[in-house]
């Protein structure tokens, strides 16, 4: 008894799209912190930043854990079992963050929801890339509509901290996961993928390596500064604890017969080239804090003007999707594509470093933002697209967790950091 759909064949197919369209809206956004209410959290728990930017990053460390082994799982259960079952988890993630003042469980709340976000999502890849059938097109789609979502979500969380305060947000996810829960247990099938697969084949220790590889890198990249770096003996020891871990990790794949990770991928052209121009794409990314701190430290804008020019970005994140699915529908070339996607990041860069001015007003964010807006969604379709292609599946998937992590984690910590520790020293001097 399988059935590669996702719900029972009774439900209509636009109801089915629906509800697709559904899960990505709500599950997509979903983190442990967002950084649209992130100084409400600090107000509210009496913790420091460096906490909520470390969960920040454990979302995106959790979601690259899971994608190795995402197919295994997807296969050994039932589709309603698992989804159901998740996303009640994803709830109760939510619920636990609206009730506590522990940033440390931030923290690991933020790592788990992570981990089953990624499970919920290859749950929807394969439809839609079936339903949308070319991969590019595909990429066009989905990150188009999950970036403006995630700039939607910053907006609202920025909302009802301001106007409530910053559990309700988290109580309201919370009940949009439990809600969903409840229809997909109506409309879902309740049979196996395909043959049913064990688990005692997921090596369990090297998720944890890689894991704490990662975390004790994020420790670094947020605490750095506030513990003024290698003067500090918490910084000394993360350092080394992350660099131990991912040499254990590597060991560990060269003498398992399934490795959870394959560094086969980093010989190929297109990979490497892919993460190079990510490392820079974290650059551009990076330049938030910088914003962040002209936006409110110097213009003086509350946070929910300033979580307001994310939603400025949604007009050019769609005209970017709108330009990737023509421009696979044709099967141009991607190198002027990307090269627009770099050309818009740089403009935005030029504008706000000629604009660092009192007299910056709202209406001048409108093109810098736009050009943000267009740069981030098509370098993400473009060199997402690069850098997978030609892979085989199950490289695909190995691929995908470190790309992720790459991306959204080690090359825009990198810049942040690097960005702070300038502003620091130069604000000092």
């Amino acid at each position: 008894m399988y059935n590669k759909g996702l719900y029972s064949d009774w439900v209509p197919k636009p109801v089915q799209l629906l509800l697709i369209v559904l899960l990505l809206a709500v599950v997509m956004p979903l983190g442990g912190v967002y950084t649209g209410n992130i100084s409400h959290l600090v107000s509210g728990t009496g913790a420091m930043t460096e906490y909520f930017m470390w969960a920040n990053y454990a979302t995106t460390i959790g979601m690259g854990a899971c994608m190795p082994v995402v197919i295994r799982i997807k296969m050994r259960f039932k589709v309603r079992d698992k989804m159901v079952l998740l996303l009640v988890l994803l709830g109760l993630m939510s619920y636990i963050n609206a009730t506590t003042l522990q940033p440390m469980i931030f923290v690991a709340t933020s790592l788990f929801i992570g981990f089953m976000k990624m499970m919920v999502t290859i749950e929807l890849f394969l439809p839609l890339m079936v339903m949308i059938g070319n991969r590019g097109m595909f990429y066009g789609v989905f990150y188009t509509f999950v970036l403006v979502m995630n700039q939607v979500a910053v907006y609202y969380a920025a909302e009802f901290s301001l106007l409530y305060n910053w559990q309700q947000f988290y109580l309201f996810t919370s009940v949009l996961c439990f809600i969903l829960a409840l229809i997909h247990w109506i409309f879902m099938h309740n049979k196996y993928f395909a043959l049913k697969v064990p688990l005692h084949y997921i090596d369990w220790l090297s998720i944890l390596l890689f894991i704490s590889t990662f975390m004790f890198s994020a420790y670094v990249y947020s605490f750095g500064r506030q513990q003024d770096w290698l003067n500090s003996k918490n910084i000394i020891n993360a350092s080394i604890a992350a660099f131990v871990s991912f040499a254990l990790l590597s060991i560990r794949q060269l003498t398992l017969k399934r490795p959870y990770l394959s560094f086969r991928i980093f010989t190929k052209n297109n990979v490497q080239h892919g993460l190079f121009m990510l490392f820079w794409l974290g650059m551009f990314l990076g330049t938030a804090s910088i914003q962040n701190t002209f936006a409110v430290g110097v213009l003086g804008y509350d946070q929910l003007t300033n979580a307001r020019l994310s939603v400025l970005m949604i007009p050019g994140i769609i005209v970017a999707g709108i330009i990737a699915i023509f421009w696979f529908k044709k099967e141009k070339p991607l190198k002027m594509y990307i090269f627009s996607g770099f050309a818009g990041m740089m403009g935005y860069a030029i504008i706000m470093y000629f604009s660092m001015v009192l007299e910056f007003s709202y209406d001048n964010w409108y093109l810098p933002m736009f050009l943000k807006g267009y740069g981030m969604c098509s370098l993400f379709i473009s060199v997402w697209f690069y850098t997978l292609d030609k892979l085989e599946m199950d490289e695909m998937l190995a691929a995908i967790g470190l790309v992720l992590v790459w991306r959204t984690f080690l090359a825009v910590g990198i810049f942040s950091t690097l960005y702070s520790w300038f502003q620091y020293r130069f604000q000092v001097t």
